[in-house]
C-alpha cells in the first residue's frame, strides 16, 4: 500500500534511521534513543516506537520476522527496513540535512512578552534558564562520554551539535541577562 503523504515526521525518521543501522526490536531501538539522548532533540515517547513501527509495517516500509530467544523468554518481533523503506528513509534523512529548521521554542514566547514583565521578575527567570541549560549540557556530556569510543561518527555528530548548540545558547542567555540588568525600569 503507498503512503499517501510524503512526509516523514522526526520520530519516524529517529526510528527509521536505527534501523538503518540494524535490524532491531522494539526495546533495543527505546535503549539506543536512551543511550543516545536522542530525546533531546527528537520527540519521541516509549510507546510512540512500537506505533510508529506498527504504522512503518503497514505501509511496507518495514518487514518483521519472529526471533526466538534462548531459554524461556518470549519471542521478539525483529524490524528492519525493506527496498521502498530504506528509499524512503534515505531522501527523509536527506531532506534533513538540506532544510534547516528550528523548531518553535516556548523560550522565544517568553522572549515575546518581556514588555510586559518587570525586570525583578525576567532575570531571575533568565538565571533559571541558564542552569537548566547548564544542567542540560552536563547530562549531554555524560551520555557522550558513557558512550565511549565504539559511538558510529554520526551519533557522535548529533553530541557534538546538541553540545555546541547548547553553549551558544547558555552565552546568549548570560549576555542578553547583562542587557537586561542595564536596562532602565
Amino acid at each position: 500500500m503507498p503512503r499517501k503523504t510524503k512526509t516523514v515526521t522526526d520520530a519516524e525518521l529517529a526510528v527509521m534511521s536505527l534501523l538503518a543501522e540494524k535490524p532491531m526490536h522494539g526495546y533495543q531501538i527505546e535503549q539506543i534513543i536512551e543511550e543516545r539522548g536522542m530525546r533531546d532533540w527528537t520527540n519521541i515517547g516509549f510507546s510512540s516506537i512500537y506505533y510508529i513501527l506498527e504504522k512503518l509495517r503497514k505501509i511496507n516500509w518495514l518487514e518483521s520476522a519472529l526471533e526466538y530467544g534462548e531459554g524461556k523468554g518470549p519471542a521478539r518481533q525483529i524490524y528492519s527496513l525493506t527496498t521502498a523503506g530504506r528509499s524512503a528513509w534515505k531522501k527523509a534523512a536527506i531532506n534533513a540535512l538540506s532544510n534547516p529548521f528550528r523548531s518553535n521554542s516556548n523560550f522565544q514566547l517568553g522572549l515575546s512578552n518581556l514588555l510586559h514583565l518587570e525586570k525583578s521578575q525576567i532575570i531571575p527567570a533568565l538565571e533559571k534558564y541558564v542552569k537548566k541549560l547548564e544542567q542540560k549540557y552536563q547530562r549531554v556530556s555524560e551520555k557522550l562520554t558513557d558512550q565511549g569510543e565504539d559511538l558510529p561518527w554520526n551519533a557522535s555528530a548529533m553530541f557534538d551539535l546538541s553540545l555546541a548548540q547548547i553553549k551558544t545558547e547558555l552565552n546568549w542567555v548570560k549576555a542578553f541577562i547583562e542587557k537586561v540588568r542595564l536596562r532602565t525600569p
